[in-house]
């Protein structure tokens, strides 16, 4: 009993268990007013008929008195009443006294005044000799030209056992449909107490550091599923930080840890040694380009960190992607070069898409960067950059005659500082392709790493795509 006083407490405390009591509270009142209401307007409808029924009568045996005298009113009086379902009929003297008539006795005072009778009166039948079988009426009196009074009535029995049946029928329907309302609303009540605990089970779960878990859906799209849904999206991507921090103190603590080292080095040796101003000097712009190379692996990680956040240094516009690949093209191409190496560009013009064009330059620039570092000259075009719309998305693409990359590793190079064994003999910090990454996935679309010549042995080199969603026009 306890237990089930427990659950219907944690029931009630539910919001849609109280907004159901609240319905069904409005339902009782509302079927209350109902019942009261339609049995109050039979009343008047009944007392109405009746009213009009016994005036009509009442005019016809006035008629048949003024036309057929005293002899015709009895002889019509006495047909009338023994018609089954007959009315109340009494012909009374003057002082009140029943001289003819289908009524054994009458409440006295009733034939005291004319007119329709305002409150019901008792009376008692023929052939109901006890005292306790008397029934109610209500009537009207005329009094005739010859001093006597006429009354017409009308027996309540019926209209009350009328009354009575369209009030248990009401009452029956209205507590079928209560009891009804009450079950689907324990019902209700406590299917959502259940998908409450197990959501609440979840949420001890995820705040206990399991954050692989993910509240539980029912597939019906109701409002539960809907914040469910919108919680785990959340929870998704709070996973995915956390993740990405992870692998970042990871990768920080590896990663760094070798030029922090290198960079101990030099200083030591350089306090070791006794050589001339010259050596020092050597020995502090080595630290200063490693202290430079450690500063730019942090803003690269700062950038990313603020881009994979949403907190772009500026707004999201409409940007010319035409103009930002003529203009990498244009900067890198004399860098390309100086390494013996050739780099083209085929630019459709009039590319625009919603975007961000500081992070866009900057992807674009690590990914020409990245294709200087490892292509090889050959005699075509060893880099080559490509603008061009494909169905309803926009490509721009930087491929290189490198040694490429093997497909099984593509997802792996694309994360922070992860660097292949035969790229680790290139400068860099293995943060440029997973920049561009979280540069596109700010913009909505995607990376996709790729053979350049898939159909060679050797130098397959790599071909890198920024997949842009189209601008809306």
């Amino acid at each position: 009993m306890v237990r089930l006083l427990g659950r219907l407490t944690a029931l009630y405390r539910t919001t849609a268990v109280r907004l159901s009591a609240l319905y069904l509270l409005l339902f009782a009142v509302c079927a209350a007013f109902l019942v009261f209401y339609v049995t109050s307007m039979s009343e008047s409808l009944l007392e109405q008929q009746m009213r009009d029924a016994v005036a009509a009568e009442t005019a016809e045996i006035e008629a048949v008195f003024d036309n057929n005298g005293m002899n015709g009113l009895l002889r019509t009086l006495e047909r009338r009443s023994r018609q089954p379902g007959a009315n109340l009929y009494i012909i009374a003297s003057p002082t009140g006294e029943v001289l003819a008539g289908n009524v054994l006795s009458l409440q006295p005072g009733v034939l005291d005044s004319e007119g329709w009778t305002e409150t019901p009166f008792r009376y008692q039948r023929f052939q109901e000799e006890d005292a306790r079988d008397r029934h109610m009426a209500r009537a009207q009196i005329v009094l005739l030209s010859n001093g006597l009074r006429v009354l017409v009535g009308r027996d309540l029995g019926e209209p009350e056992h009328f009354r009575v049946l369209v009030r248990q029928a009401l009452m029956v329907a209205l507590g079928v449909m209560g009891a009804g309302a009450l079950a689907i609303w324990y019902l209700i009540g406590r299917n959502a107490l259940k998908r409450m605990d197990r959501m609440s089970g979840a949420s001890q779960a995820i705040m206990a550091g399991d954050l692989s878990q993910r509240l539980p859906t029912s597939g019906s799209g109701d409002e539960f599923d809907r914040l469910s849904e919108s919680l785990n999206t959340m929870l998704g991507r709070i996973e995915k930080l956390d993740e990405g921090l992870k692998q970042v103190s990871d990768n920080i603590a590896h990663d760094l840890k070798t030029p922090l080292t290198r960079l101990r080095n030099k200083a030591e040796a350089a306090l070791a040694g006794d050589g001339a101003a010259a050596d020092y000097r050597a020995a502090l712009e080595e630290v200063i380009g490693e202290s430079d190379q450690l500063i730019r692996t942090f803003n690269a990680l700062l950038m990313i960190s603020r881009v994979e956040a949403g907190q772009a240094p500026a707004e999201m516009r409409a940007i010319d992607l035409s103009g930002i690949a003529r203009d990498s093209i244009e900067l890198y191409e004399p860098v390309a070069e100086d390494c013996g190496l050739r780099l083209a560009g085929t630019v459709d013009a009039g590319v625009e898409i919603k975007g961000n064009r500081e992070l866009v330059g900057q992807a674009l620039g690590n990914l020409i960067d990245n294709a200087i570092k490892y292509a090889e000259g050959s005699g075509e075009p060893d880099i080559r950059v490509t603008l061009a719309r494909h169905g309803g998305d926009v490509v721009l693409s930087v491929a290189d005659s490198g040694p490429g990359v093997p497909e099984d590793k593509r997802d792996d190079v694309v994360k922070r500082f992860v660097r292949l064994d035969e790229s680790r003999s290139k400068p860099g910090t293995g943060l440029g392709l997973s920049l561009a990454g979280a540069v596109m996935e700010m913009h909505g679309g995607h990376l996709e790493l790729d053979a350049t010549h898939p159909e060679r042995e050797n130098n397959r080199g790599l071909t890198v795509r920024m997949v842009f969603p189209a601008r809306p026009g």
